[in-house]
């Protein structure tokens, strides 16, 4: 069935999130290796089939990753190259052009504080994502687009987004999330670690406060994060805080392992 989508002028939401679940078949997030190799195959043997010529996108696509074998993929550049009708992961990239922006953009729709966002909050950011993009849409299509959204990026399938999962809408190269995950401590060690930089023990922590700590964490991690990028860092865990003052519950988001 994903064979046949790939000859199509048009792929639909749901269409598209049949294709990566064919070729993610360990389901790790990414189309890699033999996964990603068979997939440049299948591409181009079905749009041949539909009397179809590659995409300009397409065969930079072809010419990058066809003969590298370690090569992986995202769905952020899968949705680049397949023709899909509404193109609405694209959506997320015209808004958040960088992960400061995203972490902006978790704040405001995470009403409720609760860490997740979840499916009615979604909802409310597609929307907000629609109308800016000027794209018509009723109902219907506004709940395709979320649940999709959700089998999409809910790894663990309970329904709601954590920071982790909605950030793999961005590219791996403004994912420093990415990184951070290589980092996370379990939460009776963040705890230590968040009063021992709290200074002034005030309950939440300030420029300085957050850039003593990142640089302690580049010292000790220095194969996973680089120290020339602190400032980086910390201006997007910022975009986190409440008017300049982080919090324990947000900087948890970034920091903290999920136990659960």
């Amino acid at each position: 069935m994903a064979n046949a989508y790939l000859q199509g002028v048009e792929i639909s939401a749901t269409q598209f999130l049949d294709i990566w679940h064919h070729y993610d078949n360990d389901g790790n997030g990414y189309i890699e290796g033999k996964e990603l190799q068979n997939f440049i195959k299948e591409l181009q043997q079905a749009r041949k089939q539909a009397g179809l010529e590659l995409t300009e996108a397409m065969k930079v696509f072809v010419e990058k990753y066809g003969q590298n074998a370690d090569a992986q993929i995202g769905m952020v550049e899968l949705v680049q190259i397949l023709p899909t009708d509404e193109n609405f992961l694209l959506f997320f990239r015209q808004q958040l052009k960088s992960c400061a922006e995203f972490m902006q953009a978790w704040r405001r729709y995470d009403a409720d504080h609760s860490g997740y966002i979840e499916a009615d909050e979604l909802k409310s950011f597609l929307r907000d994502l629609l109308q800016k993009a000027k794209k018509s849409y009723d109902d219907k299509k506004l709940e395709e687009y979320t649940q999709t959204t959700l089998k999409m990026f809910d790894s663990n399938n309970d329904g709601k987004l954590c920071l982790a999962e909605m950030a793999r809408l961005l590219p791996d190269q403004e994912n420093f999330l990415l990184k951070f995950q290589n980092v996370k401590m379990p939460a009776k060690e963040f705890n230590t670690i968040f009063e021992l930089y709290d200074q002034d023990g005030n309950g939440y922590m300030d420029e300085n406060e957050l850039d003593a700590l990142l640089k302690d964490l580049c010292e000790k991690n220095q194969k996973v994060l680089d120290i020339n990028n602190i400032a980086t860092y910390k201006i997007t865990i910022m975009a986190l805080s409440d008017g300049g003052k982080l919090y324990r519950t947000e900087l948890a988001l970034v920091l903290c392992a999920d136990e659960n």
